[in-house]
């Protein structure tokens, strides 16, 4: 160290305390980075690396961005998951003795990160702690609103969905924690990771205090310690931790979930397209937080759904009130991040503007409400806390033209504070002195041109031209300033009033800050507050938003069975009926119930299949949130989980072959259903051989059907399968109708009872635009298979059935080793997918002996 000079020592020593970090090195109006740090920022934000002495005989690379400007380029480093600490002067430079003090006055981490954020995205920082066996403590926390969960899970694959759903921007995890772990979390798309030691935890307990178990507090723990490490200040907006259960809402893993298309499509990954994006009809930025947490969410207590469902018909049906609340709430700013902002310190002028805006619209909300005959909205109404004095405070004090920008000023109302008015008043009227006096001037001097101005190094001065010069012959003028066609001058009169305009000016701004740290502060203290008020709009607007998506798109109000019957009459997708035309979409009826559980669905590609498949769910789900749904009737059970396998995709990332995919997916659901449960399935064994996909599609619909009993709608293109009904009682044929025409398929998307009769698949081709001498020949070999197909047929129904014992076998030998392979099975102690596996190997070997023969 002693190589380097004072200045490199002090940059080296706090260096050390972040090594995993950009090191932001403040140097009068920039932000400098040296070493290894300088190498990788000028190539990550594409600005020039120069070098600087520091004390060695070779230079020091070095690069830095301006102060003024430092967001957008921090801003640019998180996104790519690094991690920023600014570094500050902590001590006045003419106070200094030596180098002056500098300390990181906050860390900025791609989980904690607040400014430029989406509005109607959470932020979320996540963290995972593994308690014993394979239980686990999982936390989240938005530290822009400054809310914060926990639960206790069972599992790791648990833990891995909760953390997966929340799009967690950062995980938190013990220090101690397993590479293998990590590993999974970077295999599901999570890149940002930061360890905390648990044996030196320290934060405000206070936030744990509504928390009894100390399980659940593991999690949060380390989340609460980690940000009052990096942020190094106050969190008065840390509200107090929420304890959830994940059995206490209907749970869709994160395959389903993207199967289904909740929250984002499966093609671009955008909003457009997903469920959310239909039912987004919010006003508010927290609203629509609040609706993607209801889409991931659903309810499984049907009292709670009632409840939701209930105020969703009230307001559905009183439309101008309605109306008229969502005007109100066009009003309402963003309460959550506000109050975020008022405690982090980076609230400006205008922003207390919007929450003071916000407050006043408050009232008149409470008071629409209670216009409608609904009890529990007037409830709802009436417990609003319309902040009335924090609104009073805001208006009495700051101006509604108010800049962003604190030292810009006058944003502090005449009539807030008697020593500002008077700063003020000097200052304005000072300046109206100054135009009189330059007026004057010119009256005794005769020069027309004589002008009054002002720069910061000289003040105010009275500039004459030098060819004026001349007609200046009184001794009050000092000279000032001489430019090349002028003098400046200044008289005994301006100095006087300089002096005060710049005193007054300065003291000005000086106060008005003081002042404005006096009202943010008595704006922190009632935080809570706001943040309960911002979450009771928050879900009166999601449920006006229900409202209004019900009635624009005419869906009716879903009631729930006692025995778990399905009955949904004249069902439609909601994503693709609002993408098409209304009138030109098919809707179509599903009947589930006890001695109705599983529908087998035959009928050609592109019929729809996948689509009724998907609309079922998503009826589910909606109905489950609270709200309406598309149908002309709908009477569910309340589901504890979905399950889909829907599509065909390689997981390259994990070197997992579509088929592989398939099966994880199917085992995920056979291992977790319930008969309380819904399941989709969608072609599974598609991605193997036919033979060895029939046989574990015929399995796992033995296995659902005998052992599992959910809600299940199985999707196939063996036709062998749908024999099945007449084995499986409770499973039943179903098909989406398709009709031809001049030779050419139309899809009708009309499900129908009973099996398809054919599966169209040269047509579907043909649809596709294949060559036409491509689908002329697929033709002529789909005869000659069908013909050859009849022909052995017919012989075996002339012949007789042969057995293995009957083939015209010539090797004995081959023969006899079949015969003892079939002795030596237990049958008995099979399980239906061994059992297909056995049968399809010897009908391979029994091939090959007919061949032989």
């Amino acid at each position: 160290m002693t190589k380097y000079t004072p200045m490199m020592q002090q940059y080296l020593r706090i260096k050390a305390e972040v090594p995993d970090a950009f090191l932001f090195f403040r140097l009068g109006d920039f932000y400098e980075m040296f070493f290894e740090d300088a190498l990788k920022a000028s190539k990550e934000l594409e600005i020039t690396l120069t070098a600087r002495g520091g004390g060695t005989e070779d230079k020091i690379p070095m690069c830095g961005v301006p102060y003024h400007s430092a967001a957008s380029y921090i801003e640019k480093l998180v996104e790519r998951g690094f991690k920023v600490a600014l570094c500050e002067q902590t001590e006045d430079p003419k106070h200094a003795k030596g180098v002056v003090r500098r300390e990181i006055v906050q860390m900025i981490t791609p989980g904690t990160a607040v400014n430029a954020l989406n509005e109607r995205e959470n932020h979320f920082l996540g963290a995972a702690v593994q308690l014993s066996g394979d239980r686990y403590s999982v936390a989240y926390l938005d530290l822009s609103t400054g809310e914060s969960k926990a639960a206790v899970v069972g599992s790791e694959d648990l833990m891995l969905q909760e953390i997966t759903m929340i799009k967690a921007k950062e995980i938190i995890l013990p220090s101690s924690v397993n590479e293998a772990l990590i590993k999974k979390f970077q295999d599901r798309g999570m890149s940002a990771f930061s360890k905390v030691d648990t044996e030196t935890l320290s934060f405000d307990k206070g936030l744990l205090s509504e928390l009894e178990d100390d399980e659940v507090k593991k999690g949060i723990s380390l989340l609460l310690h980690y940000t009052a490490d990096t942020q190094k200040r106050a969190l008065e907006h840390l509200q107090k931790t929420e304890q959830y259960e994940v059995n206490a809402y209907l749970q869709i893993d994160p395959n389903s979930k993207r199967n289904l298309e909740l929250t984002e499509n499966t093609r671009s990954g955008s909003k457009k397209g997903s469920l959310v994006w239909l039912l987004d009809e919010t006003v508010t930025a927290m609203g629509s937080r609040q609706l993607k947490h209801w889409v991931e969410r659903p309810l499984i207590n049907k009292h709670s759904i009632n409840e939701r469902l209930n105020l969703v018909e009230s307001l559905k049906n009183h439309f101008f009130e309605r109306e008229s609340l969502r005007e109100l709430l066009q009003n309402v700013y963003d309460l959550e991040r506000l109050a975020g902002r008022v405690a982090f310190g980076s609230v400006n002028p205008r922003d207390l503007v919007q929450l003071k805006k916000s407050l006043q619209q408050v009232p008149f909300i409470k008071e629409k409400l209670n216009e409608i005959p609904d009890e529990e909205l007037r409830s709802r109404a009436d417990s609003m806390d319309a902040c009335s004095d924090i609104a009073e405070l805001l208006d009495n004090s700051i101006d509604d033209q108010a800049p962003m920008i604190i030292k810009d000023g006058n944003f502090i109302k005449d009539g807030y504070s008697e020593e500002l008015d008077q700063y003020k008043d000097a200052s304005r009227n000072g300046k109206k002195w100054i135009a009189e006096l330059e007026q004057k001037e010119k009256s005794i001097t005769g020069i027309k041109s004589l002008k009054i101005g002002y720069n910061r190094i000289f003040g105010y001065y009275i500039e004459v031209t030098k060819s004026n010069l001349s007609g200046l012959n009184d001794e009050r003028y000092e000279r000032r300033q001489t430019l090349s066609n002028a003098e400046r001058f200044i008289t005994p009169e301006l100095k006087e009033k300089e002096t005060l305009i710049l005193e007054a000016e300065e003291k000005s701004v000086e106060l008005e800050n003081q002042i404005f740290q006096v009202i943010r502060e008595r704006v922190k203290k009632e935080i809570p507050r706001i943040q309960r008020l911002a979450k009771e709009i928050s879900e009166v607007d999601v449920l006006q938003a229900f409202a209004y998506v019900s009635e624009k798109r005419h869906y009716v109000k879903p009631v729930f069975s006692e025995n778990q019957t399905l009955n949904i009459e004249e069902g439609r997708h909601p994503v693709i009926e609002k993408v098409m035309n209304l009138n030109e979409y098919v809707p179509n009826s599903c009947t589930m119930d006890e001695s109705r559980s599983m529908l087998l669905i035959t009928g050609p590609n592109m019929s729809g299949k996948s689509t009724y498949m998907r609309q079922v769910a998503l009826i589910s789900v909606m109905a489950q949130m609270g709200c309406f749904v598309p149908a002309d009737r709908a009477e569910l059970p309340v589901f504890d989980r979905i399950f889909t396998r829907i599509g065909a995709a390689d997981d390259l990332v994990s070197g997992q072959s579509t088929f592989m995919v398939e099966m994880l997916e199917a085992k995920h659901a056979l291992e977790h259903a319930t008969e309380n449960s819904l399941i989709l399935f969608d072609e599974i064994g598609r991605g193997t051989s036919t033979y060895d996909g029939m046989s574990l599609a015929q399995a796992i619909i033995e296995y659902v059907h005998d052992s599992i009993n959910a809600k299940t709608l199985f999707s196939t293109h063996y036709h062998e399968l749908v024999d099945l009904s007449s084995k499986l009682e409770r499973m039943k044929n179903i098909h989406v109708a398709a009709a031809e025409q001049d030779g050419r398929v139309i899809f009708l998307h009309k499900v129908k009872e009973g099996p398809a009769d054919k599966s169209y698949g040269i047509h579907v081709a043909e649809l596709a635009d294949l060559p036409a001498s491509l689908i002329s020949r697929a033709n002529e070999l789909l005869l000659e298979f069908e013909a050859e197909k009849s022909s052995q047929t017919k012989e075996l129904s002339e012949e007789g059935q042969m057995t293995l014992f009957d083939l015209p076998v010539k090797n004995n030998q081959a023969e006899n080793k079949v015969i003892k392979e079939i002795q030596k099975m237990n049958v008995l102690e099979m399980t239906p997918m061994e059992a297909m596996n056995e049968l399809y190997k010897l009908q391979k070997k029994a091939g090959k002996l007919v061949a032989k023969s």
